[in-house]
């Protein structure tokens, strides 16, 4: 994988996380809303371990992609 391709793919994970960030409901469980709010941080927990999980597998690539090349 080259260089571009490695760039392009982590523009479109970070614009897809960033939209994930802007759907994120403001304000929930401000009123109460236990089960809003427990969603809410379900949420955001699976979206940190979807961001890591991304994270790592590209580096396992990188040392991969290295080593082919290297």
């Amino acid at each position: 994988m080259s260089a571009a391709r490695i760039e392009q793919a982590m523009t479109r994970i970070t614009t897809a996380m960033a939209r994930i960030d802007a759907a994120r409901p403001e304000g929930t469980g401000d009123k109460g809303d236990n089960a809003g709010s427990a969603r809410t941080i379900a949420l955001i927990n699976a979206h940190e371990k979807l961001r890591e999980e991304v994270a790592d597998t590209i580096g396992e690539l990188d040392s991969l992609i290295e080593e082919l090349e290297g």
